[in-house]
This record gives C-alpha cells, sequence and structure tokens, in this order.
C-alpha cells in the first residue's frame, strides 16, 4: 500500500502563506496513477476535506479555501502540493494528504502524521 508524508507546516501570521507537500513513501505503483485529497482536523473538530486532484489533474476545493488554496502535482517528484494564501486564523490544523476520491474522512482506513499548521499574530 502507498503511504504518504506531509510536510511543509509551520506558524504563520494572519495573511501569510505556506506551501504544503504530500510525498508518496513506498508502494510500487506510480504516484501518477492516484487522486490525491488533503484534509485538515482543528482541535475539537471533526476531520474535513480541504482539496482534491485526480491523476489527469482535475482540482476541486472545499468553498472556504477558494481563491486561497491552490492543490498541484508534480508526478516526476511524488509530491502533491497544496499553496496557502491569504491565511486565516481559522485555516489553523493539522493537515493531512491521502488517496483517494472521497471528500468525507471515514472511508479512509489510513492516515499519515500529517502537518500542523498555526495561523496566529
Amino acid at each position: 500500500q502507498v503511504q504518504l508524508v506531509e510536510s511543509g507546516g509551520g506558524l504563520v501570521q494572519p495573511g501569510g502563506s505556506l506551501r504544503l507537500s504530500c510525498s508518496k513513501s513506498g508502494g510500487i505503483f506510480s504516484f501518477s496513477i492516484y487522486d490525491i485529497v488533503w484534509f485538515r482536523q482543528a482541535p475539537g473538530k471533526q476531520r474535513e476535506w480541504v482539496a482534491s486532484i485526480s491523476s489527469s489533474g482535475t482540482t476541486t476545493y472545499t468553498n472556504s479555501v477558494k481563491g486561497r488554496f491552490t492543490i498541484s502535482r508534480d508526478n516526476a517528484k511524488n509530491t502533491v502540493y497544496l499553496q496557502m494564501n491569504s491565511l486565516e486564523p481559522e485555516d489553523t490544523a493539522v493537515y493531512y494528504c491521502n488517496t483517494g476520491r472521497s471528500v468525507v474522512a471515514a472511508p479512509y482506513s489510513w492516515w499519515g502524521q500529517g502537518t500542523q499548521v498555526t495561523v496566529s499574530s
């Protein structure tokens, strides 16, 4: 089973930017065949879907991040990126990536450790 590793989180002021990375670790299939999703989980809240990118490059976003976040992929580097601009305190959460299409967390049986994003002045 392919495993993914998230990185790039940190502390940023409101209005700032971060770029998260989701890299493939292990597995025998080409990274390019996978649909990739980003989720996030804030303290005391359920894990929520943020963005998706299909194997063909089609992207979708939850309404709260449209126009601020951009998901992209570099199959040669086995990596999906989440560029986050105009960050708000409400974006504070642990961010996770996974392979799949579901925009609800329940069907996913495995999650990585995630990467913490904190937006605060």
